[in-house]
């Protein structure tokens, strides 16, 4: 039996490696650095990473099986993808490429919510020990690591304000803060991303109405669902990093010389432990049993797969149509009152993987079951 170190204090979760220089671009402090070689350090890794690498290793030897993943083949390339971002750029069409790299960012800084999530005293909802597993360090220190990394914490931005200092270096400082706030009201995204405690309250509101299991605690539930859709976020996004990385390394349609790519590789390599944990957990908790309010028990298998497929197929469906009708409303906005509108949208969607039917809508991809 392997002698894995599998208890960490919160401290070492948000602990970050030595660095010798802060990473700084645009005149922003971005969170992790650089060490003298200039290679990038991810925050708060020191003792994360391998502590993953720990608890996976602990499950699989204890339980077997194989941890949950979403494939990245499961969801269709980034739209638009890179032919078509380029096309318009050629023709000097900016606006739905900056609006885009907004909205990400935007994206990105909800997952600061995630840090007000956990639950104290886990033991509580499962029948089994869970000492050593990632479960117990979700309120110890990993849901607050993954908060910081995406909504930054004190004077260092995460990743939301990294998105913009990405499309600010590639566009050469488009869009004031203001511009920033109207972009992503249009886009239907109001408050501009940030999460608090407030923010965590009136989610837990809306969540009331679309509960799966109603004997489970509440805030438990809310945490599973959230942990599992921000899985999917994440694993989907990896189409989004190599969109923004080809895209963006062409010097001859944007600005930077290379640095909005670079630092968009930072950023991927910062989400590897936000899937890592989320995998590892949803795993030790699918292999568990579960203890309702009621006290009746269910099975991991149950509540896991059950929250896993519904996240999928809104991944798949809803919320892959409404980012295609945002992209789209932007391009048609930019191409509004052009001569050769109509035209230039013709060819957009003629170098596009799908467009729009009749309708004007996208029609949605079914989602693909997971067994288990």
């Amino acid at each position: 039996m392997s002698n894995l170190q599998l208890e960490y204090t919160r401290e070492e979760l948000l602990a970050t490696d030595a660095i010798d220089e802060p990473l700084v671009l645009s005149d922003v402090r971005c969170h992790g650095g650089l060490r003298s070689d200039g290679s990038y350090v991810t925050p708060r890794t020191r003792f994360r990473n391998p502590a993953i690498e720990a608890w996976e290793q602990n499950h699989l030897e204890h339980f077997g099986g194989e941890i949950l993943h979403a494939p990245l083949e499961t969801w269709p390339r980034n739209y638009p993808n890179v032919e078509q971002s380029k096309f318009l750029l050629r023709n000097g069409i900016r606006e739905p490429i900056i609006a885009n790299l907004t909205r990400i960012g935007t994206v990105e800084g909800f997952g600061a919510m995630l840090g007000y999530l956990g639950l104290p005293d886990m033991q509580r909802f499962f029948v089994e020990d869970i000492r050593g597993t990632s479960i117990n360090h979700l309120s110890k220190g990993l849901l607050e690591a993954h908060g910081r990394d995406e909504g930054g914490w004190e004077e260092e931005a995460g990743h939301k304000h990294m998105w913009y200092v990405v499309r600010d270096i590639a566009f050469e400082d488009p869009l004031t803060e203001d511009q920033t706030e109207v972009m992503m009201e249009r886009l239907g995204f109001g408050g501009g991303g940030a999460a608090g405690a407030g923010d965590v309250s009136s989610a837990r509101e809306r969540f009331m109405g679309r509960r799966t299991f109603e004997d489970l605690d509440v805030g438990l539930e809310m945490l599973l669902s959230m942990t599992t859709r921000v899985l999917f976020v994440e694993c989907k996004a990896f189409h989004v990093f190599n969109w923004a990385q080809e895209l963006l390394a062409d010097n001859d349609l944007v600005a930077g010389e290379g640095r909005a790519p670079e630092l968009v590789s930072y950023i991927l390599r910062d989400e590897m432990p936000h899937v890592g944990y989320a995998q590892v957990a949803l795993t030790e908790m699918r292999d568990r049993t579960f203890i309702g309010q009621s006290g009746r028990r269910y099975s991991g298998e149950e509540i896991i797969g059950s929250l896993w497929n519904a996240a999928l197929a809104d991944s798949m469906g809803v919320l892959e149509d409404q980012n295609r009708m945002f992209v789209l409303a932007e391009v048609e906005r930019a191409l509004e009152g052009k001569r050769n509108g109509a035209e230039l949208l013709e060819e957009f969607h003629r170098l596009g993987d799908i467009r729009p039917g009749p309708d004007g809508t996208f029609g949605g991809a079914a989602a693909k079951v997971v067994t288990y």
